[in-house]
């Protein structure tokens, strides 16, 4: 496997296990509260500011780790430039990424138009951001295997 192919990977998993690991931490905290009191607000803008941070602090730590477990077990250094088909495999990812995340948020806003609690819009808005995330990488992986 190439270095490219085992990044996307380790992206892949790490991606649904820093989610997951968020959501179950986070689930207990959920207040008992109406669907629309202010502590549910509260309580889903700290979800969301939250997992943000963590996600990038975790991602970067997991690429740094990644970065030394690759050099150490094959004695090679990371690619130090990305050429035309590097750059072409990540725009297609990023697009369809993105295509995923704003389906999503036009999925929310909708769900706010049909009368859904709010909590159903950040639902959707969490989930939308992760599933877009869990999709750029199995495109990266894709493409990296099977070409472009």
């Amino acid at each position: 496997m190439t270095y490219q192919v085992k990044k996307s990977i380790v992206s892949l998993i790490s991606a649904i296990l820093i989610f997951g690991c968020y959501c179950f931490y986070m689930y207990p905290q959920h207040p008992e509260g109406g669907l629309e009191s202010l502590e549910t607000f509260r309580y889903w803008g700290f979800f969301v500011l939250m997992l943000t941070l963590f996600s990038i602090v975790a991602h970067i730590i997991i690429s740094i780790v990644f970065n030394i477990i690759f050099r150490i077990t094959t004695g090679e250094k990371e690619p130090s430039f990305a050429d035309e088909l590097d750059k072409l495999i990540e725009l297609k990812a990023n697009r369809n990424s993105f295509f995923v995340f704003i389906i999503g948020f036009v999925l929310a806003m909708g769900s706010l138009v049909i009368y859904q609690p709010s909590q159903v819009m950040f639902i959707i808005l969490i989930f939308s951001g992760f599933i877009s995330d869990v999709i750029g990488s199995i495109t990266k992986l894709y493409h990296y295997r099977k070409g472009v």
